[in-house]
């Protein structure tokens, strides 16, 4: 494989990071949009969406399935623009049983695209033999503070959804599409050219990926606080006003951004445990600041933190589970771990919101913070799983990187 092919594969996999951060910032900034144009009820609302992370778990146990026959740049290809499609029938559709069916395409297809998505990534970090995949994910921010910005153009300008979203769509299906021609399996060449390995990847048994597995849920509990309580946290307990509290996320969303894209040079000097275990305790450094904040400058300083903190969890496990998996069951066995590992983003998603809700209705808004802030601390315990030190990511690395690319000691 040459290194031309690697470096589009390596840029067309970021294009679909942003891309996907693009679409879904449109969908859920804009659930009141939807909710008003389809006569949802406040009612029903949380079934549909509640809805949406349930399928695009289904999505991803299905794609592990599907990578046994297939490659995953094949899943790819396909997923991503299945889910613009379902974005703009979210904006067109005419009526609630449109608007439901919309809904389950796109989170069957995101649940697909995700997976997919990461098990490119992890096979070209192993084919690299450094950490880049922080770096797709920086890729995935930029694309859902774009999307964010979109949104606030639309609501602002009392754009209908439709017009919202397919300006949007018609500019980044077409480019989709092209992209997926150089997505890379680094097992076997550009799309299209072969499956996603050898092996069943059964190998990669559930109590091995059980540390990664909650690390992921514990992070998605943490960002789903952030994006769902953020804004009422700051108006409702330390006082600002309704202008101030849109400003956490946004500053969330720019420090995630950034802490990604200075995270792989981190990783590369430090190793990835050492990271992790940093960004853990930014991460839980940021909730406490924003539970004990006396006013609205020490909140900021804290969603400052979180953002910084949190970024790294993500990719990180991705990238660490992959390697296990890849140990076990070679590259069909990281594709498997991969999309196992990914079903517990949507269970942390779906966990974080109600949790903080209902802990806060209970007894404080203040306390509840210091909820996800205790998950988060239960990571530091579990960063040593990530291993590898200074750029490398366990004992197998040099012999998996090999034998991905076909050209051992290659770097790119």
């Amino acid at each position: 494989m040459t290194d031309t092919l690697m470096r589009r594969g390596r840029a067309a996999l970021a294009f679909s990071f942003l891309v996907q951060g693009v679409a879904f910032a449109l969908l859920v900034t804009r659930i009141p949009a939807v909710q008003d144009r389809y006569g949802i009820s406040d009612a029903l609302l949380p079934a549909f969406l509640a809805a949406v992370p349930v399928l695009a778990g289904v999505g991803s146990v299905t794609t592990e399935r599907l990578v046994r026959r297939t490659a995953p740049s094949f899943v790819l290809r396909w997923a991503q623009p299945v889910v613009l499609l379902a974005l703009l029938a979210v904006g067109a559709g005419q009526g609630m049983i449109q608007v439901a069916l919309a809904l389950a395409v796109f989170g069957l297809s995101v649940g697909a695209l995700d997976a997919s998505m990461n098990m490119l990534g992890v096979s070209l970090q192993r084919a690299y033999g450094r950490s880049i995949m922080l770096g797709f994910h920086a890729a995935y921010s930029l694309g859902g503070i774009a999307g964010a910005s979109l949104a606030w153009l639309g609501a602002h300008g009392g754009w209908t959804l439709g017009v919202s979203y397919a300006p949007v769509v018609a500019v980044l299906l077409p480019l989709a599409l092209i992209a997926g021609r150089w997505y890379v399996d680094a097992a076997a060449g550009p799309a299209g050219t072969g499956t996603g390995g050898t092996g069943s990847g059964r190998g990669v048994a559930f109590a091995v990926l059980l540390p990664f597995c909650l690390v992921m849920s514990f992070a998605y509990i943490g960002d789903s606080t952030v994006s769902n309580w953020s804004a009422k946290y700051l108006q409702d307990v330390l006082g600002s006003s309704e202008r101030t509290a849109t400003v956490p996320y946004n500053v969330y969303m720019v420090t995630t951004l950034l802490g990604r894209t200075l995270g792989d040079l981190g990783v590369r000097r430090f190793g990835a445990a050492a990271v992790v275990r940093t960004g853990a305790v930014l991460a839980a450094a940021g909730f406490g600041l924003v539970a004990g904040a006396p006013g609205v400058p020490a909140g900021m300083a804290g969603f400052i933190l979180l953002g910084l903190g949190l970024c790294v969890l993500v990719p990180q496990t991705f990238a660490a589970a992959g390697r296990i998996g890849y140990e076990r069951g070679g590259p069909a066995g990281s594709d498997a771990a991969v999309a196992r590992l990914n079903a517990f983003n949507y269970v942390g998603f779906l966990i974080g919101s109600p949790l903080v809700g209902v802990i806060g209705d209970a007894w404080s808004y203040r306390g509840a913070m210091l909820v996800p802030m205790a998950l988060v601390l239960v990571t530091v315990g579990y960063a040593r799983s990530f291993g590898g030190t200074g750029g490398r990511y366990g004992d197998g690395h040099e012999r998996a990187r090999a034998a991905d690319v076909g050209r051992g000691g290659h770097r790119l």
